[in-house]
């Protein structure tokens, strides 16, 4: 038995609450049978429900002489049917070779653009478009073999903020397009077929236009319609349903992992900056599997507004770096972005991005602090520098201390006052571990993989010209507390509470 589309689609508008009644709604129109029956379906509705509808056309500058019969069409359509409508034209293969984006992906982002200003405009808080179950059918199969993981394979939504789009403004140096908070894009025919929304067409005696590139297999989105999902439909008969289903059974759990998500960014994010974010890393490492992926997935698209995809293998490869890297070890994200291991922090940031880890103190480069023998020194940020002389002491508990940020040394081993200051041209060092070997300064903080904007701020404790401390780093051997020691100093670095 056929189903009565007009009331299919107002259920559907119920159900997934994609109108109400008195709204101002613009519908986006580009002449084909989708559209012409959206825009006839919201017109029968609009009396009962009170929509006041707006007619919105983008000419792509495509196709010639049939493009301009299509913006022809859309605006005596409106007119036949007494509808308020805006036409505009776009340079696509322009804008395309300004982005350096793919002309599919430039005149889908130019269209939303487009709609979000006539709804700015004339009012409108949702734009209805006509993607319909074939649509969603091909898009989760794109989004499959692209490597998505269940945003994508949600595929398309009833209702989908405008701010969730990476939109593009139609002219250089035109900026950002307008706020669009708001602003919905709903799909009043989600769930119907493109069979049941050209018999209607037909039944209705509408008329509508033709876009011959819909035919052509070069475009990816085309091949997949007119050859893949014929393919597969005769190896399993009602495949793009099945997609259709896919999609809703991953929606339903990307809202719970979403809220999952949620929680954890808030109580992992330590520091946002511009160009950065700063996560706890224990606390991520304590994530399960999932959640870690995604945090990186949406740190990544929260940094690049107009990143579509993570590659599966950039995620992969950072979640794994994340999970087990030591201290200043990095990994590479799309557009530019790395992700840093810290001390307790991991960082997602634009490369060269300069935002020190908050974990820990840093020193203005250039700075020298004379450091109270015993006493209490204080630093930037909060911070202070204690050094005791303990009369009791276990060499025992030396050797097992795990504080990268406090360490036991000979009393007087160095001579001379110590202070705390930044590396200088020319500093040698003698890291524990290497049997008393100098070695170049620059060259030791380069094998330890320290972040090369951290190696200019990193505190050094030195008495004269000798380095006995890389502060949370590593110990000099020349000052290390041996058997035969009979005194000691104790260094500690801690945040005032």
């Amino acid at each position: 038995m056929e189903r009565d589309l007009f009331q299919t689609v107002v259920a559907y508008l119920t159900d997934q609450r994609l109108l109400e009644p008195g709204a101002t709604v613009v519908v986006g129109v580009s002449g084909g049978p989708d559209s012409v029956v959206l825009l006839n379906l919201l017109h029968r509705l609009a009396s009962t429900w009170n929509l006041r509808l707006h007619v919105a056309h983008l000419h792509h500058g495509l196709r010639g002489p049939d493009a301009d019969a299509d913006a022809d069409f859309v605006a005596a359509l409106a007119a036949e049917w007494g509808l308020p409508c805006t036409v505009e034209r776009a340079d696509v293969p322009g804008v395309a070779r300004r982005e350096q984006l793919a002309v599919e992906e430039t005149a889908r982002r130019l269209r939303y653009a487009f709609l979000a200003r006539v709804a700015l405009q004339v009012g409108a808080t949702r734009i209805a478009v006509a993607h319909h179950a074939d649509d969603q059918a091909e898009t989760v199969l794109m989004h499959l073999l692209r490597g998505a993981g269940p945003a994508g394979l949600r595929g398309m939504l009833p209702a989908t903020p405008l701010g969730d789009y990476r939109l593009l403004p139609l002219a250089a140096g035109e900026g950002q397009e307008p706020a669009v908070a708001g602003l919905l894009l709903i799909r009043p025919l989600l769930a119907v077929t493109r069979a049941e929304i050209e018999a209607y067409a037909r039944a209705a005696g509408l008329a509508w236009r033709v876009d011959r590139s819909n035919l052509d297999t070069t475009f990816f989105r085309n091949r997949l319609r007119h050859e893949v999902l014929p393919a597969l439909a005769q190896v399993t008969p009602g495949i793009a349903e099945r997609f259709c289903h896919l999609a809703e059974v991953v929606r339903a759990d990307y809202e719970l992992l979403e809220t999952l998500v949620e929680r954890a960014w808030l109580d992992l994010l330590v520091e946002r900056y511009p160009d950065a974010l700063v996560f706890d890393l224990a606390g991520f490492r304590a994530q399960p599997l999932s959640l870690r992926r995604a945090l990186i997935r949406r740190a990544a698209y929260g940094l690049r507004r107009t990143l579509r995809d993570v590659d599966f293998v950039h995620v992969e490869n950072a979640v794994a770096l994340a999970q087990r890297g030591v201290t200043g070890q990095q990994a590479t994200l799309p557009r530019g972005l790395l992700l840093t291991v810290g001390y307790t922090t991991l960082t997602v940031a634009t490369a060269g991005a300069w935002h020190l880890p908050p974990e820990r103190p840093w020193l203005e480069p250039g700075t020298a602090l004379e450091v109270a023998m015993p006493g209490v020194t204080a630093l930037p940020g909060g911070w202070v520098l204690e050094a005791t002389l303990p009369e009791q002491w276990e060499r025992e508990e030396i050797v097992a201390n795990a504080d990268p940020f406090t360490a036991w040394t000979v009393a007087g081993a160095a001579g001379g006052m110590p202070v705390l200051r930044t590396r200088r041209a020319g500093d040698r060092f003698c890291p524990q571990g290497l049997g008393g070997a100098e070695v170049n300064l620059g060259d030791f903080l380069i094998n330890v993989k320290v972040p090369r904007p951290w190696r200019d701020a990193l505190p050094l404790l030195a008495v004269g010209d000798q380095v006995i401390w890389v502060v949370g780093v590593r110990l000099s051997e020349t000052v290390l507390v041996r058997p035969e020691s009979r005194s000691v100093v104790r260094w500690r670095i801690r945040k005032q509470l």
